[in-house]
């Protein structure tokens, strides 16, 4: 009898599981999608707001306290809702313009207690203690606030010159019979550069205007009135941009049409696994997808303002983190959204002619925060097959990198990727005289690196910061000379001393994943002998238990967290790991997949074992790429062998070719590592 109840309870089990797998592959992308996850305390600095694919307006609740988004999970008390934020970056963030609070009976000092809420990709809902329910959502530059009040004295009250950590600057605007419409001028992160705003507020049930004090209004509904809806446009370049964004649909409309927005985006990467691991999946994919903001105004019928069909031009993005985005975001763009990046790095190449600054100028489109190594993008991005003209800017390129700083050993390896990139961008101007002085300059890395990094005995190579260097140590920033991999294998000492001293890093815990500057360091292991081993660090990074050993005061070892890095909740990330604007969150999505860029600048990837059973790329041109995991076991890593198109793959990398033209590729995986695999036709960077 017993062996029967056995019998029949694993078979119920393996049916429910069997269930539960069947309903995940019903649900749709966005219905995958956590919006709650990083949204509590120092965890990744997200929001549940309302948001549509690149879109620079997303419409999200402002708390008390809040994070750098505006929101903070754990938080009861609501001081209303903002329109603008780079969802995960630092410097107490950037945004949160035009802030709308729901009142009763005139009282600005309404009681905004947070009773329950829900959110969803493109739309966010709260219910107050007091009755008051909040629904919202938008899509590019348009969104819709509808608020349900529990009896008659329904009002808002408005501040046009809200925004994060008081970085207000100015604004003008006008009111008309139902709507207040204007501009905004705010500084953007860390107080660099001011971005300006075009916006138009149209009020249903609207029945007075009292000006209160300087920028704020009190607007009292009609006198029966229990709900008010509030339309607003967006623009980057006027108010009439800004008032014909505004559409008549209902907001259930407008919800429906962001959802399938944000499902096509999301069903362009189709992954097959175990529930937990496609829910994570595609809420950090979700987050990849936020930025750079789209900020010209044709939209995808290349409509003007006038009703008139225009000749497309290409769209304008805007809204910059590449000082942290470049390494992991941007090549996620470049390789699963080729339609997005094309325009990006035409962007990116746009801003040489006009005064680019490593931070933001005073003149920007929307908010936007740093963009060191934009011509390490722009190279990387040309040579997988995106055209830029680089003869217009190359006299900008080249005054850029001759302002390049050496004043410190990070600022060293830094300045010279970015002269490692002009050498290769004068190469393809046929410019070989200044390719080559260019090429030098950046190999001079090697005399700071000997200076500053090649003795691992002094006391400080664990301190952080040590030397000058930013948010990173000795040891973290020591590996980062991409370019040329080969070279720093030879300044180590070779194969066996690069080998030990990776090890040694990793033994004894100076890996940082709170932070971008060794990023790329668990990788290093596919350019040696041993691949297996970055086989197994990034299974340890995307789904284990790991030490990460820097926090408080930044110094090794005190308070360190153990535990994992990745988790589907408020609380996502580690202490102090900020998303950057979809960084963090397109790392685990590409070694989710089993692809993480060799060297941002060539069109390599490296390959290790996704953590899906089946993952697949579609394009827009029909053409797809589909991963099939052999011998899956969700706790197999190693790679066996791997057949390319039905051929045998004995190399760990592939070429952004190679995967774009279609096909497929076949990794069998086992519980341990075959340690002859991908060490031969080995690609490793040299400068």
């Amino acid at each position: 009898m017993k062996k029967i109840l056995v019998l029949g309870l694993a078979i119920f089990t393996v049916a429910c599981q069997s269930l539960q797998k069947n309903d995940a592959k019903l649900a749709s992308p966005v219905e995958k999608v956590n919006v709650f996850l990083g949204t509590s305390g120092d965890h990744g600095q997200m929001s549940p707001s309302a948001s549509s694919p690149f879109n620079m307006m997303s419409i999200g609740p402002q708390t008390y306290p809040h994070i750098h988004s505006g929101y903070e999970h754990l938080a009861k008390e609501f001081l209303g809702f903002t329109h603008s934020r780079i969802e995960g970056v630092g410097c107490l963030g950037t945004g949160g313009n035009l802030l709308i609070k729901p009142i009763l009976d005139g009282d600005i000092a309404t009681s905004l207690i947070k009773k329950e809420e829900s959110a969803s990709p493109g739309f966010y809902e709260v219910t107050f203690d007091n009755g008051i329910q909040a629904e919202m959502s938008v899509k590019h530059n348009f969104g819709i606030h509808r608020y349900k009040f529990p009896r008659k004295g329904a009002g808002l009250f408005i501040d046009l010159s809200h925004a994060f950590v008081n970085r207000f600057v100015a604004e003008e605007h006008e009111i008309k019979t139902n709507t207040i419409s204007g501009w905004i001028d705010t500084q953007t992160t860390c107080d660099k550069g001011i971005y300006r705003i075009y916006y138009v507020l149209e009020f249903s049930n609207l029945g007075t205007i009292t000006n209160t004090t300087e920028h704020q209004y009190r607007i009292a509904a009609f006198a029966n009135a229990t709900e008010i809806e509030v339309r607003v446009g967006f623009s980057s370049v006027s108010m009439a941009y800004a008032k014909a964004k505004i559409e008549s649909i209902p907001l259930e409309v407008l919800t429906a049409q962001t959802t399938t927005s944000w499902n096509r985006l999301l069903n362009r990467i189709q992954v097959d696994g175990e529930k937990d691991r496609e829910d994570l999946f595609y809420s950090l994919l979700y987050r990849g997808l936020q930025a750079p903001f789209l900020v010209s105004e044709l939209d995808s019928s290349y409509k003007a303002i006038d009703g008139s069909i225009q000749k497309s031009s290409s769209p304008v993005y805007n809204g910059w983190a590449i000082w942290d985005n470049y390494r992991e975001q941007l090549p996620m763009l470049s390789l699963a959204y080729p339609e997005r990046f094309g325009p990006i790095v035409k962007s990116i190449a746009n801003l040489y002619p006009y005064g680019k600054n490593n931070w933001a100028t005073k003149h920007e489109s929307s908010p936007t925060v740093r963009t060191e190594h934009s011509i390490v993008v722009l190279l990387d991005g040309y040579k997988k097959g995106f055209p830029v003209d680089f003869n217009r800017i190359k006299d900008s390129l080249i005054a850029e990198v001759d302002r390049l700083e050496y004043n410190s050993p990070d600022k060293a390896l830094e300045s010279s990727y970015d002269c490692w990139a002009l050498s290769e961008i004068l190469k393809i101007t046929k410019d070989s005289l200044l390719s080559t002085q260019y090429l030098n300059k950046a190999l001079t890395y090697k005399s700071y690196w000997e200076k500053d990094f090649a003795d691992l005995s002094k006391n400080d190579i664990d301190k952080m910061p040590a030397r000058g260097m930013y948010q990173g140590t000795v040891w973290q920033y020591r590996w980062f000379v991409p370019f040329d991999v080969m070279g720093l294998k030879k300044l180590i000492g070779g194969e066996a001393s690069f080998l030990n001293q990776l090890d040694q890093f990793f033994g004894e815990d100076n890996y940082n994943h709170a932070n971008q500057p060794d990023l790329q360091v668990p990788g290093l292991y596919n350019a040696s002998s041993q691949p297996w081993k970055s086989q197994k660090l990034f299974r340890n990074i995307m789904l284990d238990t790991v030490v990460q050993a820097y926090f408080n005061d930044n110094s090794k070892g005190i308070d360190s967290y153990i535990g994992r890095i990745y988790n589907n909740e408020p609380k996502a990330y580690v202490r102090t790991m900020d998303d950057d604007a979809g960084t963090m969150s397109s790392w685990f999505v590409m070694r989710s997949m089993g692809l993480s860029p060799a060297n941002i600048g060539s069109p390599i990837y490296y390959l290790t074992a996704p953590i899906f059973e089946n993952v697949k790329l579609n394009w827009e041109n029909g053409k797809s790429f589909n991963i099939e995991v052999r011998n899956y076991n969700k706790d197999q890593f190693y790679i066996q062998s791997a057949l390319l198109n039905g051929q045998p793959l004995f190399r760990n990398w592939l070429t952004q070719e190679e995967i774009t033209n279609g096909g497929s590729l076949i990794i069998e995986t086992a519980t341990l590592p075959n340690k002859k695999w991908g060490v031969e036709d080995q690609w490793i960077s040299k400068g």
